[in-house]
């Protein structure tokens, strides 16, 4: 039996009869892709470190090969056709389930937009050299005298847990990764950040966080480095 998308089973309980759907492709695809680090670099209608998920079954809408095809490569990763960014492996996805998680993917070809967002509150922050600078973030916490927020303390937790090793404490660099503040004080953009550190710089022994950290921790140690980047967030442990 069927109903919809989805196959009509018949459980019997204590002699009665009861007709449960089976879920489709598409739903176990979405439990899929949600359960995974996917959504770090992915989102429905905006660009990530990775290309939105209307994008890419906008791009292969209609393909014969696109579900074996994409489902390689979520468990290959790679790059070069959506740019330089690298995806991650995800050997421990079968190709069941990779094709599942396609299948889903594909479905969304004509998924209504998501809400916009509401427009970001601008934060304008005088560094001690150079002009005033907007963030869409707040370093300070408001009615504090030079309290850094908590998403700010989050970011330097983070990044003195992971990242120092290679970028050096406060940021500084080290022989092994490069100077962050200068990196942020240049053209490096949030996004870019974001990339980097979900997909990793193999070829310079940088790993891959997607996974390991949420898109939030990538963006809050954003924040705590951009603060350092412009000498607003002092060395050290900031005051929280």
């Amino acid at each position: 039996m069927r109903a919809g998308n989805g196959i009509l089973k018949s459980v019997i309980v204590c002699g009665a009869v009861f007709v449960a759907a089976a879920q489709s492709p598409e739903s176990n695809g979405e439990k899929l892709v949600n359960g995974n680090d996917c959504t770090g670099c992915h989102a429905l209608d905006s660009q990530g470190a990775g290309p939105s998920w209307k994008a890419i079954a906008k791009r292969y809408a209609g393909q014969a090969g696109a579900p074996a095809k994409l489902s390689a490569k979520i468990r290959a990763g790679g790059s070069g056709t959506w740019g330089d960014v690298a995806m991650t492996p995800h050997s421990d996805v079968t190709d069941a389930q990779g094709r599942q998680m396609v299948s889903w993917i594909l479905s969304l070809k004509d998924a209504p937009a998501s809400a916009p967002e509401a427009p970001s509150k601008t934060y304008t922050y005088k560094p001690r050299n150079g002009p005033a600078v907007q963030l869409d973030f707040a370093i300070f916490a408001s009615g504090t005298s030079g309290k850094v927020t908590k998403d700010i303390f989050r970011g330097y937790e983070l990044f003195n847990s992971y990242c120092y090793r290679c970028h050096g404490t406060d940021a500084a660099g080290s022989e092994l990764g490069p100077d962050l503040r200068h990196s942020l004080a240049g053209s490096m953009t949030q996004q870019q950040f974001i990339a980097i550190a979900m997909a990793g710089r193999k070829d310079k022994g940088m790993p891959s966080w997607a996974g390991f950290l949420s898109k939030q921790e990538v963006t809050q140690t954003y924040q705590y480095t951009k603060g350092r980047s412009l000498d607003l967030v002092p060395p050290g442990r900031p005051p929280d």
